[in-house]
């Protein structure tokens, strides 16, 4: 059964940092692509970064200038995201999301056909 599963979120104090997780169970990072997107609340959903096959990854938000940073663990199939230096503008929903059998980064939702359920990060202002 295909699943992605993200934790790793929570409340956090502005200038913190956080590192989200998405493992993956049915489909192998080897042959999907992994995006990371948020929600803010009242906003569209925005794409933040991707992992294509188990190798190159791209930052969507380059006006971030570094902040966010996409990893792996190969050997547990969980896919990482290192939020630096957070915001109150960085509090939203933080979904993981992967195209199977697809090789191909893409920072729009529609692209991608399965999604895990969310973690909540909040950042007081």
């Amino acid at each position: 059964q295909l699943q992605l599963v993200e934790s790793g979120g929570g409340l956090v104090q502005s200038g913190e940092s956080l590192r989200l997780s998405c493992r993956v169970s049915g489909l192998s990072l080897d042959t999907s692509t992994i995006g990371w997107f948020r929600q803010a609340p009242g906003k569209e959903r925005e794409g933040i970064s991707c992992l294509r096959c188990n190798g190159p990854t791209t930052n969507y938000l380059r006006s971030e200038k570094g902040r966010f940073a996409v990893s792996k663990n190969r050997a547990e199939n969980t896919v990482y995201l290192q939020i630096n230096n957070l915001r109150p503008e960085d509090t939203a929903v933080y979904f993981c999301a992967a195209r199977r059998s697809i090789c191909y980064c893409s920072d729009s939702d529609t692209h991608y056909s399965f999604w895990g359920q969310g973690t909540q990060v909040t950042v007081p202002s």
